[in-house]
């Protein structure tokens, strides 16, 4: 690997760590508001989450391009310039990667009985307390498989990232983009061999994830 991959692999990784971190922040409270509520609301609120699966990444990365850009409806704000920036990569990979939180969580909070947060209830514990001490502990395996996921899809990530980034060395260029770089170049050796690590780190993952949810269960 060369320096600029190596480069591009910190960027990739910094970028995965803290859009996994800010959505375990920000999808733990909708997933479990989607879980347990019974507004009609949910099923837009659903599909809007849902909606970066069946979207193409680039659709999703225009339309956040003309969002922040400077002719756009957040552009003649007083923020920092987020277009082809690492912070604007967090906010489009928040975006992107956001199903891969919520669902996992979702999943695991409406499978869990009710009838336990009345017994805590019972016991006197607030709702903060029964949910650390118990929804978190019950639900574990949807919380890995979320961090999991979305750490993974994350490092993936190609179409959505080119848009809103770009391809600046240090500061927005990923490894997905290091690799088409190197396939536009004909360096196939170099493609090959981030090509070949990104699928070997993408399997051992989920064989991980699945054997221990296969023990857990």
């Amino acid at each position: 690997m060369s320096p600029g991959d190596w480069q591009a692999l910190g960027v990739t990784l910094r970028l995965a760590a803290t859009t996994t971190l800010l959505l375990l922040l920000l999808g733990t409270p909708l997933a479990w508001w989607l879980a347990r509520t019974r507004s009609r609301a949910a099923v837009w609120v659903e599909s809007l989450v849902a909606l970066p699966l069946v979207l193409p990444p680039t659709v999703l990365g225009f339309y956040l391009l003309v969002l922040l850009g400077p002719n756009g409806p957040l552009g003649g704000l007083q923020l920092p310039p987020l277009v082809f920036s690492f912070w604007g990569l967090v906010l489009a990979s928040v975006i992107s990667s956001l199903p891969f939180m919520v669902q996992p969580l979702r999943d695991a909070f409406a499978a869990l009985s009710p009838r336990l947060l009345d017994m805590a209830a019972c016991l006197r514990a607030g709702p903060l307390d029964a949910f650390f001490s118990v929804v978190v502990p019950l639900c574990r395996r949807g919380f890995l498989s979320g961090l999991v996921l979305t750490f993974a899809h994350t490092v993936g990530e190609f179409g959505v990232v080119l848009m809103v980034g770009g391809n600046i060395p240090g500061s927005t260029r990923v490894l997905s983009i290091a690799l088409y770089d190197h396939a536009e170049s004909f360096n196939h050796s170099a493609a090959h061999l981030l090509a070949g690590g990104l699928l070997l780190a993408s399997f051992a993952t989920l064989l991980l994830l699945n054997h221990w949810n296969r023990r857990r269960a």
